[in-house]
């Protein structure tokens, strides 16, 4: 027997607004049922598990023991751009002179997260 991971929980002051950030992160929607003011929702990706944003009253005070990693569609240097213009902030830059490498961003409440080469930027540093 084993256990299916149904959803990665975050912890947050407004779990709407993250949610609708972490949304245009991912481009996907909300559950349909979440409204402005809800206390938990959900983003819901096409595989995996559910991202699930939990309303508690105490701020974020040390670093994420686990976090999400991103690989994205487009390059990452346009990727983390496209990040930082919807509210992401810069934590810590560890892209090396080949290319290899990540970016370490934090959402909007200081949750951090990885930004890791595309397909395309790895397939660019293999040859």
């Amino acid at each position: 027997m084993v256990s299916i991971v149904q959803n990665v929980a975050i912890d947050c002051s407004d779990a709407y607004a993250l949610a609708r950030f972490w949304s245009e992160v991912t481009g996907c929607p909300l559950h349909p049922e979440d409204r402005p003011g809800d206390r938990e929702t959900q983003v819901m990706l096409p595989q995996g598990p559910v991202l699930y944003f939990n309303q508690v009253p105490e701020p974020k005070t040390v670093k994420n023991r686990v976090h999400v990693c991103l690989r994205p569609e487009t390059s990452r240097e346009e990727e983390v751009k496209r990040l930082q213009d919807l509210g992401a902030t810069l934590v810590a830059d560890h892209r090396n002179l080949d290319g290899s490498g990540w970016v370490i961003l934090a959402d909007p409440e200081g949750n951090e997260f990885c930004v890791l080469r595309s397909e395309s930027d790895r397939a660019g540093t293999t040859s």
